[in-house]
Formats: C-alpha cells, sequence, structure tokens
C-alpha cells in the first residue's frame, strides 16, 4: 500500500487522556497543513473534553485529514485467542469490542469507562488501583498485542493496555478512545479496520514517542517542555518551526510534534504493510502505525 504525498491536505494528532471529569487537561489538538509549514494547536474555549473530540473528529476536523489517536485501538486477543478468556461476552473483534465497552459504560459521564473496568467479569484482567489485580490480568506488565511486542523489539516500553495504575499506563486513555470510535459510527475510517480510503480523511493509533525518537529524542527522553527543545526536534522532521519561546506542557508538544512526524511519514508504504499485520491481527488487535 503507497500514499501519496497529496493523499492528505492536513495531518492532525490528538494526545489523549482517560482521566475523570468533564474536561480532560491532558487532552491536546494539533494540526498541519500538507506542505512544510508549522503545526498549530487547535483551541477550545474552557479546553477539551472527549466529547468534544468526538464532536470535531465528526463534524470539524478538515476534509482529507490523517489523524492520529495517542490510546490503544483495541486489546490483545491472539496471545490467547479471545479478549477476555472465560466471558461468553468476550467480543469476536475490535469493532465489537468497542460497542461492548460503550454499553456498558452507557451511563458513565463524560465518556468515561469506569463501569466497564468494575464490571464482574471484565475487571477479572485488568489491574487496577487499590492492588487489585484480576486472576486473569497475566502478571508482569500485563497481556500485549502483537504491535506492542514489536514495539519492544524497537526499543520501546509499551504497558498492556489492560493495565490501568501508573503514570505509564496507557488502559483508562484506551478504553475512553474506543468509546469515541465507536461513536463515530462509522462515519470516519479507521485503519487498518479498514483500508484508507483513495481519498478522505482517516484516524490511525499513534505512539508519541515514535515521533520524538525520529526527531532524534533519546529513547526515555522523549518528552519535551519548551518550545525550544520542540523546535529543535520539528526541524530534525523537516517542519518549520511554531512561534514564542520558553515553556510549554507535554501533551501540546507532543500533538504538535506528532502531527508534522504524520505528514513527514505517511508517504512510507512499509509503514502501511508492516510485517506482522495479518487479516486477523488487522480485524482484532489493529496496529499502531509506524511500527514496521
Amino acid at each position: 500500500m503507497a500514499i501519496a504525498p497529496d493523499h492528505f491536505d492536513h495531518y492532525a494528532a490528538i494526545d489523549w487522556s482517560g482521566a475523570v471529569g468533564p474536561v480532560q487537561r491532558g487532552i491536546a489538538v494539533a494540526i498541519c497543513a500538507r506542505n512544510d509549514g508549522a503545526p498549530e494547536l487547535i483551541a477550545r474555549p474552557g479546553g477539551w473534553s472527549r466529547r468534544a473530540v468526538l464532536h470535531w473528529l465528526r463534524d470539524e476536523m478538515p476534509d482529507a485529514t490523517l489523524v492520529g489517536l495517542d490510546l490503544g485501538l483495541s486489546l490483545p486477543f491472539a496471545d490467547r485467542g479471545a479478549f477476555f478468556p472465560g466471558w461468553d461476552e468476550s467480543p469476536a473483534d475490535a469493532r465489537a469490542l468497542w460497542a461492548l465497552v460503550d454499553r456498558i459504560s452507557a451511563d458513565d459521564p463524560h465518556l468515561a469507562a469506569s463501569s466497564f473496568v468494575d464490571h464482574p467479569h471484565a475487571s477479572r484482567h485488568f489491574r487496577r488501583h487499590g492492588g487489585r489485580e484480576g486472576d486473569q490480568y497475566g502478571g508482569g506488565r500485563g497481556r500485549l498485542r502483537l504491535s506492542e511486542v514489536e514495539q519492544r523489539l524497537q526499543g520501546l516500553n509499551p504497558y498492556s493496555n489492560l493495565n490501568l495504575v501508573g503514570a505509564a499506563q496507557v488502559g483508562k486513555s484506551s478504553l475512553t478512545g474506543m468509546r469515541v470510535v465507536h461513536q463515530l459510527a462509522g462515519k470516519l475510517p479507521i485503519w487498518p479496520f479498514d483500508p484508507a480510503p483513495a481519498r478522505g480523511s482517516l484516524i490511525v493509533e499513534i505512539y508519541t514517542s515514535l515521533a520524538a525518537i525520529a526527531a532524534g529524542r533519546a529513547k526515555g527522553r522523549t518528552k519535551m517542555t519548551s518550545i525550544e527543545a520542540l523546535n529543535i526536534a520539528l526541524e530534525a522532521i523537516g517542519s518549520a518551526p511554531v512561534t514564542g519561546s520558553g515553556a510549554i506542557d507535554d501533551h501540546s508538544a507532543d500533538a504538535l510534534l506528532t502531527a508534522a512526524w504524520l505528514r513527514a511519514y505517511a508517504p512510507r508504504p512499509e509503514l502501511w504493510s508492516p510485517a506482522g499485520l495479518t487479516p486477523d491481527i488487522a480485524r482484532t488487535e489493529g496496529w499502531t502505525f509506524g511500527i514496521t
């Protein structure tokens, strides 16, 4: 599969959050045009909420945008032949998983997924706060998807999406993100669950550390907290710098750099056809864009 440089008109990155509350301070949205101009943050009066991001994706995002979501779009399946072994409601594929998470969490405000995490069957598979590790969690850093196994082979440090504890966990973000993509209700194709369209917008799963490492940041030191550090990284991947100087929060820096990284890396055909991405993996676990 090949993506031409003019396939998309815009490239966006969304740094996500699974935090509780009406507004998530950890959400940042950045976008850049097809040329090599600087990426820009998209501000939201009062701050971003998950529902506001859903609205932006569905109704406001420019046409022909490649947008990356910094979360896991599925859970481990291939290692045990099921998302939730032993549970008769365990879904057969990722889309059914999204629907299940959204249905069980329907009464949770702000697109949270607390009810799913605490469900008597689902909770057996999660590591939760308070030392509550389900008997099906798997121990250690938890079960990994195949793309996360590949991330480790490439020197990254992924955690299982079934882990909900610690600063490095992405499980809460992943589950809340599944509610969002389910509620998009087919409005946007999502790779690799859907093929890339001949023209039009597309959602991919991203790992912002990939962009930072590609821009010369050291593994384990991928976070940027100054405009100056961000601009060094942007220059390294062929992007114009952002304006200003001084401090910047790491969520905004991650989104800005990763939007520019998507623009630079989307034309690479090997990123759309990783060796481990079989039809079954594409249907169940999905994949992180940029992992070969």
